[in-house]
């Protein structure tokens, strides 16, 4: 007799459900606060929500009350799985929805813009994170070869992160300019990319490469594209037009957020990273026409308010800044962090101008690459589960992620300021307040506060 799932598997303690939803109202709270605080002092929220894992997590709560950090945010891999996958859940709708607000016309009209800026914003801090990877010390190496260590390192210097772009362009109200959907487009491609690199550099720390593996990596990811293109098309075309027929937003939000998890699987089975399938889901709903800011507007303001803010949390929170009291690991960790950041912004900036593009824009472009956020840390973490990295380099990483994603949002508002919006510009701005739903935005500089489009 098949015993059921009551009897199979026991409901989840009622110990750990108070501690978890504990978890998620301090966290959230924190992020709240944090992020109403980076806001005034006019920086992007996703500054506040990163610092407000930082705080609750070793690097400040854990080394200053480690008895009250036991107790309200153990480390109990059950426990820290239970965050990760509400954190997984944001992070996934966010990049969907990022795919969603993309325009289509710019794509067509700029593509050449951003494969520039992609490829150059690729290669430069892919040869200095080499190059930096055979100078470091052996001190600082994982249990691998100096080449797979120094190749590791070149791969964390050349990714972006999509979410943390998404939520700073957000913040700033900027994904709507040309320079916003440029950084976007140029960082898919670059994670794409990135992604790829890392399973190869992953199979050469563990059973060495081969043009099989290679060619499987590149089949894989050709194969996604195809059938995204050829079968999920049409498929998200009629699910997404019979959800519209209801009169409420409901079924076209529920709709949308399985695709995303659809798609999110699919490019996860595939042996990729689940964003990715999250944000060609975002493209497929865009493509089809069925990115109606009215119907799906409930969507943004759940994930932007409530599933990203926990996800930046968690991200913060994974950091153990107490290495750095080190003055050889803070040393390494300044020379890594500014080889990072002068290769992505070099990059990026270097095909903005190829591209004929001005130079606050390059500035700009170059900014908002620059932000690593959570796929580093996932670069990272790959790294250390591989033994490439050991604890120093791997917080170190880690940091480059923080840095990166904290500076971002200040030169973003400070070279934006000096790129004037264009008509195009301004009749997008007003497609993705309809976005936003019936909120109130705050007073933004030199524009009056106005009530949003509503749903």
């Amino acid at each position: 007799m098949v015993s059921s799932l009551a009897d199979v598997v026991a409901p989840l303690p009622s110990g750990e459900l108070l501690l978890f939803l504990l978890q998620v109202a301090l966290l959230l709270a924190l992020a709240l606060l944090l992020g109403a605080l980076a806001a005034r002092l006019r920086l992007p929220r996703v500054v506040g929500e990163l610092l407000a894992g930082v705080l609750a997590g070793p690097s400040v709560l854990g080394h200053l009350a480690p008895a009250v950090s036991a107790w309200l945010l153990p480390r109990h891999p059950e426990q820290v799985h239970l965050l990760d996958a509400v954190a997984q859940l944001g992070v996934l709708l966010l990049v969907g929805l990022t795919g969603m607000e993309l325009d289509r016309q710019l794509i067509r009209r700029r593509g050449g813009a951003a494969a520039r800026v992609s490829v150059a914003g690729l290669l430069i801090p892919l040869a200095l994170g080499v190059g930096t990877g055979y100078l470091l010390p052996t001190a600082y190496l994982g249990g691998t070869d100096r080449t797979v260590f120094a190749l590791f390192l070149g791969v964390a210097m050349c990714v972006s992160a999509i979410p943390v772009i998404a939520k700073t362009l957000t913040d700033l109200n900027l994904q709507h300019r040309d320079v916003g959907q440029l950084a976007l487009i140029a960082a898919a491609v670059d994670d794409t990319v990135g992604w790829f690199l890392l399973s190869v550099v992953a199979a050469m720390a563990t059973t060495g490469i081969s043009p099989g593996l290679v060619a499987l990596s590149v089949l894989s990811v050709a194969g996604f594209a195809a059938a995204a293109a050829v079968v999920g098309q049409p498929a998200v075309r009629c699910v997404m037009r019979l959800a519209a027929r209801s009169p409420g937003p409901g079924p076209s939000v529920a709709t949308a957020v399985v695709v995303v998890l659809l798609a999110g699987a699919a490019s996860h089975a595939l042996g990729m990273e689940p964003v990715l399938g999250a944000f060609v889901a975002g493209l497929l709903v865009l493509r089809a026409g069925m990115a109606d800011p009215a119907r799906l507007a409930p969507l943004r303001v759940v994930v932007h308010s409530v599933l990203a803010p926990l996800f930046l949390v968690m991200a913060g929170f994974r950091m153990d800044l107490t290495a750095l009291a080190r003055p050889g690991v803070l040393l390494m960790a300044a020379v890594v962090i500014a080889v990072a950041i002068v290769g992505k912004f070099a990059g990026a900036y270097l095909g903005a101008r190829t591209s004929r593009l001005g130079h606050w824009e390059g500035v700009a472009l170059g900014a908002a690459m620059n932000s690593r956020g959570v796929v580093e840390v996932v670069v990272a973490m790959t790294g250390l589960r591989l033994g490439v990295l050991n604890t120093t380099t791997y917080t170190v990483v880690v940091l480059v992620a923080l840095v990166t994603s904290v500076m971002a949002g200040p030169m973003l508002r400070w070279s934006m300021a000096r790129v004037r919006e264009g008509a195009e510009e301004r009749l997008r701005r007003a497609v993705h307040d309809a976005w936003r739903g019936p909120v109130v935005r705050a007073a933004e500089p030199g524009r009056p506060p106005a009530p949003e489009v509503a749903g």
